[in-house]
């Protein structure tokens, strides 16, 4: 039998029905392998064993007892550390929450703990979300599982990192201009970025919350449609959550493709491409022709905007949500002080990080009296043409494909002296998020230097069912990953 933490989470659940495997033996054999493979990787920030066995041994009394169970239950998961989980410190990879313990649970993590997840722990991440390699955390570095000299992608590096690295079935992370598509796509696993509202925000510590969304990280696209079917579904506590119906996601994987329209936007196919990126997303395209998909050339004219457009609305809400750090409710407190803004100052210069320093700047300016009207409202309209764009685009194809990244993962302390190259690396995720639409990131090959590759599918705004049997497909076709790195 394969190792147990090579099964993807549709295999562990097969094999827990069947009563081939517990899930204390499951739970054990991801501590053990992170005993021996964490400290080279780095992917969390804190690990949560005592609860996670004990999670462990009621989903197998579950099991024993015949009690009804889940497709999760039982399921080992790792979350990243932004959503809050209730008795377990949730720091956003930040001094200015380090010792912050949540009184409560995400909506996420209700649900999660409702079907019988196990939680084994809390992934690293780019500090409150901001950054495109995990190299902006206050704790450590998170290092690519496929080579310990590059970023795993960010900001939910720790959490494809620790899913590439064995170290979990799945995980949560969250995306607000790509930060679970790129990750995946660096790590050689699958990200997908549901439709806004479909899940819900609440108790995700937000950073720009008209763009952020929880979604999937996993081995498989059965196994994000199986996650995505546990989280989804309105809430009532999130104003943004959506009155649908979460369809059966794992089950509208089989449907057939044959005859799709594929958008292949001339925007996206663009100079500085790398070209091992530009041919094994050709190949990927090639495969749904084969499987009789119709490919049609299709234009996202604002595109070029896109990057400017995000920047804006992305750092004046930043600016805007993370204004509630300051020292008087909770989080850190900085120590000596004069007065009340001289203690506001202290706290916020010793609790933040230079990146999230530079976001709060930038927003703070774009929302300044003499600047609004030119930056920020000129944004906002700017970001409605790139919704009209996604529209008009979806009359002429089912779904769109194009890279998730311009280059395979890049080496540690690449990009960390040039924030706008860093910035760049967002390029081709960024407008999914300004459009609302769901987006999945898929393995499609390997570099030269043996660096996963990741191709980007996206749908119309809440045609995540159509993205994810789209994707299934290809998967089927291209192949997935059986090999997974050696650590």
């Amino acid at each position: 039998m394969p190792d147990i933490v090579d099964f993807t989470i549709k295999q562990l659940n097969t094999l827990f029905l069947k009563g081939e495997i517990s899930p204390v033996e499951v739970a054990r054999a991801y501590i053990d392998r992170a005993e021996r493979v964490e400290p080279k990787i780095g992917a969390y920030i804190t690990q949560t064993t005592e609860i996670a066995m004990a999670q462990a041994k009621e989903a197998e009394r579950r099991f024993v007892k015949g009690e009804d169970v889940t497709a999760l239950t039982g399921i080992p998961l790792g979350i990243k550390d932004l959503i809050c989980t209730k008795g377990v410190r949730t720091t956003c990879a930040s001094r200015m929450l380090k010792d912050f313990v949540p009184p409560y649970d995400a909506t996420v993590m209700e649900r999660l703990n409702g079907a019988g997840a196990v939680m084994l722990g809390k992934f690293n991440m780019d500090e409150f979300a901001m950054g495109s390699s995990t190299e902006n955390s206050a704790f450590h570095l998170t290092l690519n599982p496929w080579d310990l000299t590059r970023v795993p992608g960010g900001s939910s590096g720790g959490s494809a990192a620790g899913v590439a690295a064995r170290l979990c079935a799945g995980s949560l992370g969250s995306d607000t201009g790509g930060s679970i598509r790129q990750p995946a796509s660096h790590c050689g696993v699958v990200g997908l970025k549901p439709t806004y509202g479909r899940v819900s925000r609440y108790g995700l510590v937000a950073f720009a919350s008209s763009l952020d969304q929880i979604g999937p990280i996993t081995k498989d696209v059965t196994d994000a449609a199986i996650v995505l079917g546990a989280i989804a579904g309105l809430d009532p506590r999130d104003s943004t959550s959506a009155l649908r119906d979460v369809p059966e996601y794992e089950v509208g994987l089989s449907g057939d493709i044959k005859g799709y329209r594929v958008g292949l936007p001339k925007e996206y196919l663009i100079g500085g491409l790398d070209p091992d990126v530009e041919a094994a997303v050709r190949r990927a395209v090639g495969n749904l022709e084969a499987m009789g998909c119709n490919v049609v050339e299709i234009s996202l004219p604002h595109t070029e905007y896109a990057i400017a457009t995000y920047y804006i609305i992305a750092t004046a809400e930043a600016a805007s949500n993370l204004s509630r750090y300051d020292g008087v409710k909770y989080g850190h407190r900085a120590k000596d002080y004069k007065n009340l803004i001289d203690m506001y100052k202290k706290t916020r210069s010793e609790g933040f990080g230079l990146e999230v320093k530079r976001r709060i700047m930038l927003g703070t300016y774009v929302l300044s009296a003499g600047y609004y009207d030119a930056y920020y409202k000129k944004a906002s309209q700017v970001r409605n043409l790139i919704k009209q764009d996604f529209e008009k685009a979806f009359n002429a194809c089912d779904v769109i494909v194009t890279p998730v990244a311009p280059s395979p993962s890049f080496k540690l302390g690449e990009k960390t002296g040039d924030p706008l190259q860093m910035y760049l690396s967002d390029v081709f995720t960024i407008a999914t998020n300004l459009a609302g639409i769901p987006g999945i990131s898929v393995p499609c090959g390997f570099s030269r230097n043996g660096l996963p590759i990741g191709i980007q599918l996206m749908a119309g705004p809440f045609e995540d069912e159509k993205l994810l049997r789209a994707a299934y497909n290809l998967e089927k076709s291209v192949g997935k990953i059986e090999k997974w790195p050696e650590i």
